[in-house]
């Protein structure tokens, strides 16, 4: 399962429209289920479809704090796995039954990249709704526990008093957005380095 957080001002639903209107269509078809808060988009391919194998995944989509957690889920391609495997051996017998399996062939490589396909689409809807994976300045600013001013995450001391800010600062992983405690080495989520 691969598990990405993006902090602004965005929605699981501004997400799960976008993956409805890409996948809802030709050889493949999406159901939604769950809340406004937590969504999840199930993209699979259409049982009327009349080329490549048959596959299916999840996309969960979770209201987090100050953003969305987007979980998508491991892909079941062993139907796809049967069609190449059929395709190869049409292709042994008669080298010409390739020429009757493009269609098959062609989606089937499409299938295979449904993974990447909704890391772009969700990466869009990211992008224009001005997200990322850095952190928002709302969890980017500390507010003094003194005075009440706002201070930019890293000062150790408040601009406005001059009062210890303390040790918790937040911040991000680089790699996946996830939001790390102030003595964590590796990201607990993706494993990454801080």
């Amino acid at each position: 399962m691969d598990r990405r957080v993006f902090h602004g001002n965005i929605t699981p639903s501004d997400i799960a429209q976008s993956l409805v209107a890409e996948f809802n269509q030709g050889n493949t078809q999406t159901q939604l289920l769950g809340e406004s808060n937590n969504l999840t988009v199930q993209i699979a391919s259409s049982q009327w479809a009349r080329s490549g194998g048959k596959t299916a995944l999840s996309v969960n989509l979770q209201q987090i704090e100050d953003g969305v957690m987007v979980q998508v889920g491991e892909q079941q391609w062993l139907g796809v796995a049967a069609s190449l495997g059929q395709t190869a051996l049409a292709a042994l017998m008669n080298p010409l039954n390739l020429l009757g399996r493009l269609d098959d062939i062609a989606q089937d490589v499409s299938n295979l990249q449904l993974n990447e396909k909704i890391w772009q689409i969700v990466g869009r809807v990211v992008n224009a709704a001005g997200a990322s994976q850095q952190l928002s300045e709302r969890l980017s600013s500390l507010t003094c526990e003194y005075c009440g001013a706002a201070n930019p995450v890293g000062e150790s001391t408040c601009l406005a008093c001059g009062a210890p800010l303390g040790k918790e600062q937040p911040k991000a992983c680089q790699k996946c957005g996830y939001v790390l405690l102030h003595d964590e080495k590796f990201c607990p989520n993706c494993g990454q380095a801080v």
